[in-house]
């Protein structure tokens, strides 16, 4: 007979916060990383605060990002640790309306999705 493991709050819980726990310390470990990478390609430059220079459209694209931090250019590698951190919070709304319909709680499933909708809606749109 094989025992199934119990899905109760107390476990959704501690897997929501070691999920939020990983998604925080891989992004800041990204932007660390990208952050050290960019200081030591630019050491010694001077900067010309006189005109504005924004970051590459690369950057504002999946193809170009993917572009970017396969030559390990130090910016890209900042942004990927920004998308991890923007991307947690919203791991733990798509595990929490998992975890409640495990849990068979229409009510949170409800709520969870509706959450989740007003997040994805708030990404696509800021874009």
């Amino acid at each position: 007979m094989a025992h199934r493991l119990a899905f109760d709050d107390q476990r959704m819980e501690t897997i929501m916060g070691r999920l939020l726990q990983v998604g925080v310390l891989l992004a800041s470990a990204g932007v660390l990383a990208g952050g050290f990478l960019y200081i030591r390609a630019h050491l010694g430059s001077t900067v010309n605060y006189r005109t504005f220079a924004g970051e590459p459209a690369a950057l504002r694209s999946v193809r170009g990002l993917f572009r970017l931090l396969m030559t390990g250019d130090p910016a890209a590698v900042i942004q990927v640790g920004v998308i991890l951190l923007i991307a947690t919070p919203v791991a733990r709304v798509v595990f929490a309306v998992v975890g409640f319909a495990l849990e068979r709680d229409k009510l949170y499933v409800a709520v969870s999705v509706t959450v989740l909708a007003v997040l994805m809606a708030s990404l696509i749109y800021s874009i």
